[in-house]
């Protein structure tokens, strides 16, 4: 990134904070014969896609930091980014002991990986009541934790029509981002995503394979110049 952001990008970039971001993808195919099947299957046992993160894209995420940065939010620069997200890593990692949500570090990035088994009832875009603290722990970290773009993804199963699971998985991951915004989190550093079934992290032939690929990442970026 550049080290300063121009006043006429500061100013476009500063009214379009309110909006949030949405991604759409196209479905992965549940039929047997179609031959981007065993493709798909081979990159799962490769493990890519696994918690995959910034679903939104990088530009998307540059975007939103160059918008914070010329609302006035700090960033991070040189070793401080690495120690930065290594103190919340530790913090998330504390908070998250034994609720079921997996902390996983990728470079500076980190995400959480939140099944949908204790996150959402199923076919259900409401989160869970019982939730409700493991979320309260996560947007009280995120506020102390202020110098990151806050990406959540929504994902879903191959069971029903790609369009439906599409929506659902949108669905999720806005009620998600209402939530912790709801908990003082400043909603201008959060981007949803909706990636459907495109995105599985297991085999989706298997009861505990679809369970796990039933999920909300939230994945935080350090804002850097």
């Amino acid at each position: 990134m550049r080290n300063s952001v121009t006043t006429g990008l500061t100013a476009a970039l500063a009214g379009a904070l309110m909006l949030t971001g949405c991604a759409t993808y196209t479905g992965q195919s549940s039929d047997p014969n179609d031959p981007n099947r065993t493709r798909n299957n081979a990159l799962i046992g490769a493990g890519i896609g696994a918690v995959a993160g910034l679903l939104s894209g990088d530009s998307a995420t540059e975007r939103r930091q160059h918008a914070l940065i010329g609302a006035g939010a700090g960033a991070l620069t040189g070793g401080a980014v690495g120690a930065y997200q290594d103190r919340q890593e530790a913090e998330l990692r504390r908070q998250m002991a034994g609720t079921g949500v997996d902390v996983v570090r990728q470079g500076d990035n980190i995400t959480l990986n939140m099944p949908g088994n204790v996150t959402f009832g199923f076919d259900q875009s409401n989160i869970q009541s019982q939730f409700y603290p493991v979320l309260n722990n996560v947007a009280n970290t995120l506020r102390q934790y202020e110098q990151t773009v806050i990406e959540v993804a929504g994902h879903t199963d191959n069971v029903g029509a790609a369009a439906y699971n599409q929506q659902l998985s949108e669905r999720r991951a806005q009620a998600v981002a209402q939530y912790l915004s709801g908990q003082g989190v400043n909603q201008q550093r959060i981007i949803t995503v909706g990636a459907g079934m495109t995105r599985p992290i297991a085999d989706n032939s298997t009861d505990a394979g679809r369970a796990q690929n039933r999920r909300v990442e939230i994945t935080l970026v350090p804002i850097q110049q």
